[in-house]
């Protein structure tokens, strides 16, 4: 006891405000149910597992620590099941969700030597027990995070907040023992906010919740807003307030005044309700998802190194297919499991290790591939049968901190909406490589990295090339060069359905099966493009495109672009499967760059009053783009930018460089003041010094104005180089600047994982991962990991490449 008063000063009282970690430890996966329990930080509110914190005692010297352990009780087998009498999972009279009930142990330990002291104990200074009572009672960080992502977008300030009408009616509202006023409900209570009316809330869809009561009123009334009684606490943003009008939960800048009007002082109040977004998490996280998408496939269960499931935190399984294949690449893997170890992330960490991209990738990693967590839930519940194990499904890991990382810079992907595993994906390989900037040769991204060339023929006989980095080859399906024989029967025989107004049964349709080596030909194919502005005839003629690559990446990930745009700009999936061979070979895809005899297009000056080297955009691009809302003048830019080679292009071209510096600056002015600016050497050489290439760096301050930091900050948002418009031409195929220090070798490549797609679109459905370790195919569906008993080759949606070594 005395050894804890005199390390009082390091133990702090809990703020509203503060984020307190309390489910999961900040390195590792351990939780209080683990094995050694977990050790929360009385000073940073940082929660440790057993083996880690000793590593932070090292690293801040907080020697307090409040240790956390969950311990699974017995359940009878005796215990009776009882028959659900309401269409409700986990609430009294509804669908047993058999959780295990756990009883936990509280301690103080004071560290280095664990010196432990009971808790609670009345013997303790009064400013610990305060401290732990704070921290028990306080709603994790985690939790915290969770119902956040829930809320797909972040509450705005109500309209109706600012003006809103009180009523001096003399309601003065007691602290507790709430009650509706026109029923008898004592939960779900609404506040309103000019009346003081106390009333229940919606009935849900399962006849819980409260009585319509609030919503009527409102309906009668007019009277805008109402705060849910119970979720009141000191942190008042925290609170739940409702606005009837808008239909949705909002922020009340004023709560505090609202409040006072009533006489209530929030800052007494403890939190006794569910916010609305808490109880939509509850209800949409229950489920036994793995029930619901069961295939009826036996597959073999597997644990240990490599084989870790990823928690499905609400549709979530874009992030873990993807993480689970990228992770299982050497690349990765030895970046951070083999070479980086949990304590060496956590000493090179700043002070909140959860905010640490760096920490929390290697965390994941470690939690991945170490085999740590990969345990079958049987074996670890005393009351289970030993040989009931081979179907024994593991428990997985909850990927909650990683996500939260990554998805700080991208406001789609901190929500629990569906997600594209492509967008992700890329938004992943640019933040690891940001992460890596001062060490690019330590950056995993770069395997993925390539250099894509395109040649550009004019009527003349002269040529052009640009070039450009990317992570992925996106591919087109050509469905005319599909092989099976049947298809055009099929064809018949669904028109003539269609006419007589049936519709095709499920065992009738013929999908196009096309061979991958058609959709990589028709990547390199000549593209013929309209209206291209020749510095050689000086005049607009027909020019010729083809592609290749300038290097070839360690890993290839092939993009297959099912998601089209049908009549009228109607997002369409084909239907289609795709003969994906285990080995592939692309060396004819290599550019060769410019040959003897081929005469580059001169940087010529158009005639007339035309303004210096200014392409002319493609007017059919750019009415179709201006149609779908975009601004004329960038859909312009983007039929340039994209050299006219089509509408997709240029979307993509517009949707990428939205916010760049810019984007509102016609070309012409963009090349003049190119010219006009005279760079600082010194600027450029700080930008190299940081990892930069030097033509980038150059690009980065002319579009900045010179500024290093805005420079900066446009190489972060520009990660796809095709943005800095190098006209590159090259001599022979050794590599220029665009692409030098790139991973490059031979153009055979050996499959190795799949992200597999289900549903009718990218926002929604599910994504699956098949990765091909130790020899055999294995299917990662969140967390559910299992020996492939046949993997879907020939319906990925993203495939994964890797180089085979000549």
């Amino acid at each position: 006891m005395d050894l804890l008063r005199s390390n009082l000063s390091r133990v702090r009282i809990p703020e509203p405000t503060n984020r307190i970690y309390k489910q999961e430890c900040c390195i590792s996966f351990d939780t209080p149910r683990s094995e050694g329990g977990l050790f929360i930080d009385m000073n940073t509110f940082l929660a440790f597992g057993k083996d880690c914190v000793a590593w932070n005692y090292e690293k801040t010297g907080n020697p307090v620590y409040l240790h956390l352990k969950q311990i699974r009780k017995a359940v009878p087998e005796d215990r009776p099941s009882k028959k659900p009498t309401l269409l409700a999972i986990g609430v009294d009279g509804g669908f047993d969700n058999s959780e295990s009930e756990y009883e936990e142990t509280l301690t103080i330990v004071i560290l280095p030597d664990y010196v432990t002291l009971p808790f609670p104990s009345v013997e303790l200074p009064e400013k610990v027990r305060l401290a732990v009572d704070a921290i028990l009672m306080a709603e994790g960080a985690e939790r915290k995070e969770q119902v956040a992502a829930w809320i797909a977008d972040k509450k705005q300030t109500s309209s109706y907040a600012v003006n809103l009408l009180q009523i001096d009616n003399g309601v003065i509202i007691p602290p507790s023992g709430w009650k509706c006023a026109k029923c008898d409900k004592k939960d779900n209570l609404w506040l309103n906010l000019t009346n003081g009316m106390i009333l229940c809330g919606r009935r849900n869809w399962d006849g819980t919740g409260g009585n319509n009561h609030a919503i009527e009123h409102y309906k009668e009334t007019g009277y805008p807003l109402a705060v849910k009684l119970g979720t009141i606490t000191a942190d008042l943003e925290a609170a739940d307030v409702f606005s009837y009008p808008e239909d949705e939960s909002v922020l009340d800048p004023l709560l505090a005044e609202h409040l006072a009007h009533f006489g209530i002082d929030f800052s007494s109040l403890q939190k006794t309700e569910m916010t609305t977004a808490e109880r939509e998490l509850d209800q949409n996280t229950n489920f036994d998802w793995n029930r619901i998408q069961e295939s009826g496939q036996e597959v073999e269960p597997l644990c240990g190194p490599g084989y870790t499931g990823l928690v499905n935190l609400g549709n979530s399984c874009y992030l873990a297919a993807t993480m689970q294949v990228v992770c299982s690449t050497r690349s990765f893997g030895s970046r951070y499991y083999m070479t980086q170890s949990l304590k060496m992330a956590f000493e090179m960490a700043p002070a909140d290790p959860t905010v640490d991209l760096n920490m929390q990738l290697t965390k994941l990693s470690h939690g991945l591939l170490s085999g740590k967590y990969s345990i079958p839930a049987l074996e670890k519940d005393d009351n289970a049968n030993a040989t009931s194990t081979t179907t024994a499904k593991q428990e997985g890991i909850p990927p909650r901190m990683f996500k939260a990382v990554i998805a700080a810079s991208h406001p789609e992907f901190s929500t629990m909406r569906q997600q594209d595993a492509l967008e992700f994906f890329l938004h992943f390989l640019d933040q690891v490589e940001r992460a890596n900037a001062a060490n690019p040769e330590l950056d995993p991204a770069r395997s993925f990295k390539f250099g894509i060339e395109d040649r550009i023929l004019c009527s003349s006989g002269k040529v052009t090339y640009h070039r450009r980095l990317d992570y992925i080859l996106s591919l087109n399906i050509p469905l005319h060069e599909a092989t099976n024989k049947d298809l055009e029967v099929f064809q018949k025989l669904k028109a003539e359905k269609i006419s007589e107004g049936k519709k095709v049964s499920s065992d009738e349709i013929v999908r196009p099966r096309v061979p991958l080596e058609a959709c990589l030909a028709s990547f390199s194919a000549p593209e013929e493009i309209h209206e291209f502005y020749s510095t050689a005839l000086k005049a607009k003629t027909m020019a010729v495109k083809t592609a290749g690559l300038t290097s070839f990446p360690d890993y290839l990930v092939l993009h297959m672009r099912k998601f089209v745009m049908e009549a009228g700009w109607v997002p369409k999936k084909l239907d289609v499967y795709i003969d994906v061979p285990d080995i592939i070979d692309i060396s004819h895809m290599r550019s060769k760059g410019l040959q003897p005899g081929e005469e580059l297009l001169p940087d010529g000056v158009p005639e007339g009053d035309r303004e210096p080297n200014k392409p002319l955009p493609d007017e059919d691009i750019v009415s179709q783009l201006v149609s779908m809302g975009f601004n004329h003048f960038h859909c312009e830019k983007a039929a340039v930018r994209t050299s006219n080679t089509g509408v997709e292009e240029a979307m993509n071209w517009l949707l990428s460089h939205m916010d760049d510096p810019d984007i509102d600056v016609p070309i012409s002015q963009e090349a003049e003041g190119a010219e006009a600016l005279s760079l600082d050497q010194s600027k450029v050489d700080t930008l190299i010094s940081f990892g930069f290439q030097e033509e980038i760096a150059r690009k980065a301050l002319k579009v900045s104005g010179g500024d290093i930091e805005k420079a900066t900050d446009w190489i972060f948002s520009n990660p796809d180089p095709s943005s800095l418009d190098l006209d590159a031409t090259t001599s022979n195929t050794a590599p220029t600047p665009t692409d030098a220090g790139l991973p490059d070798g031979g153009g055979r490549y050996r499959l190795i994982g799949i992200v597999s797609h289900i549903g009718t679109s990218t926002q929604c459905g599910h994504y699956v991962a098949h990765i091909f370790k130790e020899g055999r195919w294995v299917i990662y569906n969140d967390d559910k990991v299992g020996a492939s008993v046949n993997p879907p080759k020939d319906m990925g949606y993203l495939y994964f490449f890797e180089r085979l070594n000549s």
